[in-house]
């Protein structure tokens, strides 16, 4: 067959095998000092880079913990503050609190009837709020958990605090 290529071309000059080896060599070193580098990175600074690659601001605050577990301070009359039954809740929190990455939140919540509502402003965000800061005034009290720890917010479904447990930080 002349006049023919050949895929697999005889006359071809062979490349020395050296060379691949000083390839791959090559492409190995380079990557062991990327991974140099980035090992030398604030995980803060590389999180509000990746939140700004994203168009997050950086006033945005930070997510809240993940919640993974939940207790509840229950038996509060409708209008009132002050929870019938936490022991429960207290000691579950002192549980939690013995892990120093974790955070509770409180959130305190009215059923929404109209007699579920704050005496004294006919509020029932307030009524919430005040239920949420007695449990965590209570929890304060026994030593349950540093008060730096605790988040308050408000909520409606029912005449109740809920506790939920989430994990902030890194491991130790």
């Amino acid at each position: 067959m002349t006049g023919s290529l050949s895929v697999f071309d005889e006359d071809e000059p062979v490349r020395a095998p050296w060379l691949v080896t000083l390839a791959d060599l090559s492409l190995l070193l380079v990557g062991f000092f990327v991974f140099l580098q980035a090992t030398q990175v604030d995980p803060a600074r590389l999180a509000a880079g990746i939140r700004s690659g994203f168009g997050a601001h950086e006033s945005a605050a930070a997510p809240a913990p993940m919640p993974v577990d939940l207790a509840t301070a229950t038996g509060f009359a409708p209008g009132s503050a002050l929870p019938g039954e936490a022991a429960s809740a207290i000691e579950w929190a002192r549980t939690a609190a013995r892990d120093p990455r974790t955070r509770l939140r409180i959130t305190g919540e009215v059923d929404g009837s109209p007699a579920d509502v704050d005496p004294a402003t006919g509020s029932g965000p307030i009524l919430a709020a005040d239920r949420a800061r007695a449990v965590a005034a209570l929890l304060i009290r026994q030593h349950a958990i540093d008060p730096a720890r605790i988040i308050l917010s408000t909520g409606r479904g029912q005449r109740r605090a809920v506790l939920t447990l989430g994990f902030e930080g890194d491991r130790q």
